[in-house]
């Protein structure tokens, strides 16, 4: 006997893609995808291509991941889809030190976070209001 099978956790017109431990702080990491949250995909993708922050070009491989991910695994539209979520969370932290003065030392704290984005395809009527 096997274990049932896990329910899907997203809607059916909608995909994601999970980028883990990326070097960089979760407050940083936030501002960037604040820039593409309820955007279309052409859109975010061209804002995260001309971005002058380092940590967008890894935000951009996870989003054509999700795109990738909706298009293959679940028959989306690429043309109709919408980031509809851009999740930051707080990851390991790698505690280093740095020598100081007088034989004393301070810490330095290197953060790692993850990012979740969920892509979903539009309905049709949101199409008009585009427009």
């Amino acid at each position: 006997m096997s274990k049932p099978k896990h329910p899907r956790a997203l809607a059916e017109n909608q995909a994601q893609a999970i980028g883990r431990n990326i070097r960089t702080s979760p407050r940083k990491l936030n501002l960037v995808a604040g820039l593409i949250r309820n955007e279309p995909v052409s859109d975010a993708l061209a804002k995260l291509s001309f971005s002058k922050r380092r940590i967008a070009q890894q935000v951009k491989t996870v989003l054509e991941s999700a795109i990738a991910n909706a298009e293959n695994n679940h028959q989306l539209d690429v043309d109709r889809l919408v980031v509809h979520r851009a999740e930051v969370g707080k990851a390991m932290v790698m505690r280093r030190f740095h020598a100081r003065g007088r034989g004393r030392s301070a810490q330095i704290q290197k953060f790692f976070s993850h990012i979740k984005i969920v892509v979903a395809e539009r309905e049709d009527n949101d199409e008009g209001k585009a427009a």
